[in-house]
């Protein structure tokens, strides 16, 4: 691509190109269907004071547009001094991990056969209303700028979703059964996991009970471990967060004791999955960030301008959830590393604690709140009956020190559907996980 780059001046330019399939059935009404394919691009210019942005659809007006915004900025001799352009990607690159088997090639009809296969196995007498959803998407980005970075990289996803709605009288409970996968065919195997989060969902909406509000040690099991992850901790690490918060940059010390020994928290975009990026959408490629290493704070999320201002080095967590927004700093795929315990040992002392099986959603800065969804009591090391539980909450430092179990049990959960929403960019995809935790000392209510 030959694009003429404004003199005295950062620029650089986002291109992607984009295939889209979202079904959705009610019951057994297919009452929502679209294909969508475009290629579109987003643009910047930096002058060492102001950033100028601009999204365009028609790909053939890039210099023109390019130019408009270069008329905007202040030329700047000493633009190549700037300590954000010295961040700046100079990297050429091609990672086309998906091309050969793109899921848009799969035709819309075998992915509808895919979400009718679904629905024999939704007709339980307690099953009043259910949701069936489908989503793909095939994704290939190219990225360059003023200093010669060249990129080109793909990634894709594919899964289905059931919300399911049981009830039996006044008793009520919402089942989520998600797969997501890179490859289409891989989706097929579910009749089996389906059944099992159906049949466990019915029987903990009869015979659960109100939890007795109060303190007490959790295990949390690898899903509920990684939305606690996401949301008690990897917010915290994102450093635009902390950008003109000296409370926030005084509590974020390097080395701090954020835990015991053995706590290793991570940040990477490298593996395959929905928190792959491999190159973030400033053409930065993806490493493996410790966060927490051995218990100490030991990093922090970063985009290029964020790492200038703190004088450290990039992540590759700049992202975008598509070509209308900026990129800003964005948690990728983040987990707690295994440690050497089995889900027996963790339970086993615990005389009148709690298991939390699944959450429905958290969300938390410098103190944090969890919904359970499935969730049991821990009476003298068993897991004894189901309890509903309305929120956990806790803060944030202190209950990460109050982590003193780590199982050998990691697991790490990708979805296509929904997604982190920080500043408004939503939903931008993450995956998050770990291996079952016992955390003392939360506060169930």
């Amino acid at each position: 691509m030959k694009i003429i780059y404004p003199k005295n001046l950062y620029s650089d330019i986002r291109i992607e190109t984009v295939s889209i399939t979202n079904a959705r059935y009610t019951n057994s009404d297919l009452n929502d269907c679209k294909v969508r394919e475009y290629t579109a691009a987003f643009l910047r210019v930096f002058d060492g004071n102001r950033w100028y942005y601009s999204s365009i659809s028609d790909i053939n007006s890039l210099q023109a547009e390019l130019d408009n915004l270069s008329a905007l900025a202040a030329p700047n001799k000493d633009i190549l001094k700037n300590a954000i352009v010295k961040k700046m990607s100079k990297t050429k690159d091609t990672v086309l991990v998906y091309q050969d088997n793109k899921v848009s090639n799969i035709s819309l009809d075998k992915k509808l056969a895919l979400l009718n296969s679904l629905h024999p196995h939704l007709t339980d007498s307690k099953i009043k209303l259910y949701n069936l959803l489908y989503s793909d998407f095939y994704k290939q980005k190219e990225f360059y700028n003023s200093l010669g970075a060249c990129i080109k990289h793909d990634s894709q996803l594919c899964g289905f979703m059931t919300s399911v709605q049981l009830s039996d009288g006044d008793k009520q409970f919402l089942s989520r059964f998600n797969k997501t996968s890179t490859s289409f065919d891989s989706l097929f195997d579910f009749e089996s996991d389906l059944k099992t989060e159906i049949d466990e969902s019915k029987h903990f909406m009869l015979h659960s009970s109100p939890v007795i509000p109060g303190n007490y040690t959790i295990v949390l099991a690898p899903q509920a471990t990684g939305i606690f992850t996401h949301e008690i901790f990897g917010h915290k690490s994102e450093a635009d967060l902390m950008l003109g918060d000296e409370t926030s940059k005084a509590a974020w010390v390097m080395g701090k004791r954020m835990g015991a020994d053995g706590l290793d928290i991570i940040d990477e975009g490298v593996s395959a999955g929905s928190g792959y990026a491999i190159y973030d959408d400033e053409g930065h490629k993806a490493r493996k960030n410790y966060l927490v290493k051995n218990g100490l704070l030991s990093g922090r999320l970063h985009s290029a301008a964020t790492a200038a201002d703190f004088d450290e080095e990039i992540t590759g967590n700049a992202r975008a959830i598509s070509y209308e927004f900026e990129p800003i700093v964005r948690m990728t795929n983040t987990y707690i590393d295994s440690g050497t315990l089995s889900f027996e040992d963790l339970i086993a002392p615990i005389k009148n604690g709690i298991y939390i099986k699944s959450v429905l959603h958290g969300s938390g800065l410098s103190t944090f709140t969890i919904a359970p969804g499935l969730a049991y009591m821990i009476e003298n090391g068993k897991i004894t009956k189901p309890v509903q539980i309305s929120v956990i909450t806790g803060s944030v430092f202190d209950t990460l020190n109050e982590i003193d179990g780590i199982g050998n049990d990691k697991k790490i959960r990708w979805s296509i559907f929904g997604g982190c929403g920080k500043s408004n960019q939503a939903p931008c995809l993450v995956a998050h996980g770990g291996p079952s935790i016992r955390v003392n000392n939360m506060s169930v209510g």
